[in-house]
C-alpha cells in the first residue's frame, strides 16, 4: 500500500533542551530543578545527569547540518528559562538568549521551520523555591519569560507550544515524585496542574500582544487512548476516571469545557479552589495544537490502587511487542484520538509533536545502527495519521521523537529514542537505520507498505 501525505506536510524531529544541550551551567545559566533532581541522590538510574548530555549547545550547528542531510522540513526545540532568566524573573541573559538566535537562524539557512515550545520540565530552581508550579506567581513570570522569548525570536519562529505535557510536570513531579522537583502530594499536583495551565493562558495572552509574533501558538498535551478493560459498569466508570486524568484534565479547559465534573467530583475537597477569571484566561483561543503519542491504555477498576483506584495494562496492536519502555505499540489509538479532537475539541491545526520508541539500538560491526523495530514502529504511526488526514483532521506535520538519542529523564542513558545515535563518551553522531528511512520518506512525502 501506497500512503501520502499533503504536499505542504511539514516532516520534522524534536527534542527538549534540558534532554540534549548540556551546558547547564555555563555562559550565565541557572539551575533547573532537573540539575538539581538529576545531581540527587537515587533519582536517576546510574547517578546520571544532563551536566553534558549530547552537548548540544557547542554542537547545535553539527546537528542542524544533521537534519538538513534528513531533509527534515521542521524541528521543535524548547528553550530552556533558566538559560534566558537564570532565576526565573529578572534581567535577561543576553548569552543564553543568543543561543536560541543562532539556532533561529542556523534552522532557516539549512530550509528547516523552527517550532519553538517555551516550557519542557525545566523550571528555574529559584521558582522552585518559591513554591514551584503550586504558586500562582509563577504564572504571571512564565508571561514575562515568554514575552521575551517572542520579542527576540517572534519574527521567525512559526510555531509556539507553551507546555509540553503539564501532566508530567504535575503528576510526576509534584504526586509521584519520580520526575523534578520529586514532591509526593496529590493537592501539589492539582494545584500544579492549575498553575500551568493558567501560565499557558497568559502566555498565549502575551503572545498576542507581542509586536514580533507572527507565528501561531498552542499547547502540546501527552493524550493516550483509553479504552475499558469490560463491559463490567466499574470497569466503564474506571476508565471514564483515566480518560479524564489523562486526556481531559487539560484539553477540556484549554478549549472552554471547565475541569471534567467526574474528576472534580471523584476528588472531592482536594480539589484547588479556582478564582474567578481563571478559566476565562485558561481558554483563549489557540491557533494549533500539538499531540504527544505512544500508547494506549485499558482500564479496570482497582479499588487498591491510587487514587483514581483504576489499574491499567497497555494496549498493543496483533503481532507486535513492547517498546524498551515498556509501552504497547498501539497505532490505532493515534488515528483514534486525532479524530476525537476534531470532533470533540475543535477543528484546529494539529501536530504530532512526539512519537517515537526506545530500542535497544547498538552499533554493529560495520559502524551501523540497525533498528527495523522503530522503522516498523514509525510507518505504522505514519499510516494511522495519514488515515485521519484522510479522513479530515487538519493534521499539518510530524515530529518524529526524537532526533538524537538523549537523557531520558529518570531513565538516564539507558532508553534511545533517537533517530540519530549518540556515543555518550566521545559524542559521535550515527545515522540509524531508521534516520535514512526517514529521509527518504520526508523525501518522497510518503512510503510503501
Amino acid at each position: 500500500m501506497r500512503t501520502k501525505f499533503l504536499p505542504s506536510f511539514l516532516w520534522g524531529a524534536a527534542t527538549a533542551a534540558y534532554q540534549v544541550e548540556g551546558a547547564h551551567d555555563e555562559d550565565g545559566k541557572g539551575p533547573s530543578i532537573w540539575d538539581t533532581f538529576s545531581h540527587s541522590p537515587w533519582r536517576v538510574t546510574n547517578g546520571d545527569t544532563g551536566d553534558v548530555a549530547c552537548d548540544h549547545y557547542h554542537r547545535m550547528a553539527e546537528d542542524v547540518l544533521l537534519m538538513k542531510e534528513l531533509g527534515l522540513k521542521a524541528y521543535r526545540f524548547s528553550i530552556s528559562w533558566p538559560r534566558i532568566q537564570p532565576k526565573g524573573k529578572g534581567p535577561v541573559n543576553d548569552k543564553g538568549l543568543d543561543f536560541y538566535k543562532r539556532l533561529v537562524d542556523a534552522l532557516l539557512d539549512a530550509g528547516i521551520k523552527p517550532f519553538a515550545t517555551l516550557y519542557h520540565w525545566d523550571l528555574p530552581q529559584a521558582l522552585e523555591d518559591k513554591g514551584g508550579w503550586t504558586n500562582r506567581d509563577v504564572a504571571d513570570y512564565f508571561a514575562d519569560y515568554a514575552t521575551i522569548a517572542f520579542n527576540a525570536l517572534g519574527d521567525r519562529v512559526d510555531g509556539w507550544f507553551t507546555l509540553n505535557e503539564p501532566i508530567c510536570t504535575a503528576f510526576l513531579g509534584y504526586k509521584d515524585g519520580v520526575f523534578a522537583p520529586g514532591r509526593n502530594c496529590l493537592t501539589d499536583a492539582l494545584m500544579a496542574s492549575h498553575v500551568q495551565l493558567l501560565a499557558h493562558g497568559k502566555a498565549v495572552a502575551a503572545f498576542r500582544a507581542a509586536k514580533t509574533s507572527c507565528g501561531r501558538i498552542g499547547i502540546v498535551l501527552d493524550m493516550a487512548d483509553v479504552q475499558a478493560a469490560s463491559k463490567h459498569p466499574s470497569d466503564i466508570a474506571a476508565a471514564d476516571r483515566d480518560d479524564a486524568f489523562h486526556n481531559r484534565l487539560y484539553a477540556d479547559p484549554i478549549f472552554g469545557k471547565g475541569y471534567p465534573s467526574v474528576l472534580v467530583d471523584w476528588i472531592g475537597k482536594e480539589w484547588p479552589k479556582i478564582p474567578n477569571g481563571d478559566m476565562k484566561i485558561i481558554s483563549a483561543p489557540i491557533d494549533l495544537l500539538g499531540l504527544n503519542y505512544y500508547s494506549g491504555r485499558l482500564v479496570s477498576a482497582n479499588p487498591q490502587s491510587d487514587f483514581l483506584k483504576t489499574s491499567s495494562k497497555a494496549l498493543e496492536a496483533e503481532g507486535t511487542v513492547k517498546t524498551d519502555m515498556g509501552w504497547g505499540v498501539w497505532p490505532n489509538g493515534l488515528y483514534r484520538l486525532l479524530i476525537r479532537i476534531k470532533k470533540q475539541y475543535a477543528d484546529i491545526p494539529i501536530y504530532v509533536t512526539e512519537n517515537g520508541m526506545a530500542n535497544r539500538d547498538e552499533v554493529d560491526e560495520k559502524g551501523e545502527v540497525p533498528d527495523d523495530a522503530r522503522i516498523d514502529y514509525l510507518s505504522r504511526h505514519f499510516a494511522a495519521a495519514a488515515k485521519a488526514s484522510k479522513d479530515g483532521v487538519k493534521l499539518e506535520g510530524y515530529f518524529v521523537w526524537s532526533l538524537l538519542d538523549n537523557f531520558e529523564w529518570a531513565c538516564g542513558y539507558t532508553k534511545r529514542f533517537g533517530l540519530v545515535y549518540v556515543n555518550y563518551k566521545t559524542g559521535q553522531r550515527i545515522l540509524k537505520k531508521s534516520a535514512r528511512w526517514y529521509a527518504r520518506v520526508i523525501a518522497d512525502n510518503g512510503f510503501t507498505t
